[in-house]
């Protein structure tokens, strides 16, 4: 286990020192949740347009709880973990790059990657008939975010990907939560 978390913390140095002041400002504004909100109005737009407002207002439902399933899971296991953030790491603090004004107390795993990744999972099942492509941009974006979480200095990747596999597999549940909803509704 101890090799495991030195990898991690090796990693997480590595990929967070290819950081560059020029760019801060631009991984700050990529981790800020609310700068996603033309992508979800765009979305939520192409929802409408795609299935109708019944359908719409039931996946909205099922998003509603996505995220907070995300959110309050990933809050379980940083109070069970308790695993510092590496902004709060002694000996990793020292060589890294902080640029986050923030920096929770634990870390393991990140809801960032989790409900990034739970919504692109989510959303690009659900749009996989229609805009079949939509799925790979959703996922590109999910690693866009959760990798802002490594630049910033308040995530390991270890944190990352467990926070991404469980985003995918709370996405897919939910999914199939969704479509069982929508049939029974009969608002297909």
């Amino acid at each position: 286990m101890e090799e495991l978390i030195e990898l991690d913390h090796n990693l997480f140095l590595y990929l967070n020192n290819l950081g560059s002041e020029t760019w801060d400002w631009m991984w700050i504004g990529i981790s800020d949740k609310w700068m996603a909100i033309p992508l979800y109005a765009f979305l939520l737009f192409l929802l409408f347009k795609k299935f109708g407002w019944k359908y719409s207002v039931a996946t909205l439902v099922c998003i509603a709880l996505l995220i907070t399933c995300t959110d309050q899971m990933s809050n379980v296991f940083k109070d069970f973990f308790m695993r510092p953030r590496p902004c709060r790491q002694e000996g990793v603090t020292e060589f890294a790059r902080i640029v986050a004004e923030r920096c929770g107390k634990y870390g393991f795993y990140s809801a960032h990657a989790s409900s990034t990744f739970a919504v692109a999972i989510f959303l690009g099942s659900i749009f996989i008939k229609k805009i079949p492509k939509m799925i790979w941009f959703l996922l590109l974006w999910a690693a866009i975010v959760a990798y802002s979480r490594v630049y910033l200095g308040v995530h390991y990747p270890g944190d990352i990907l467990i926070g991404a596999l469980f985003g995918i597999l709370y996405g897919y549940l939910l999914y199939l939560l969704q479509q069982f909803v929508v049939k029974k509704l009969n608002v297909v």
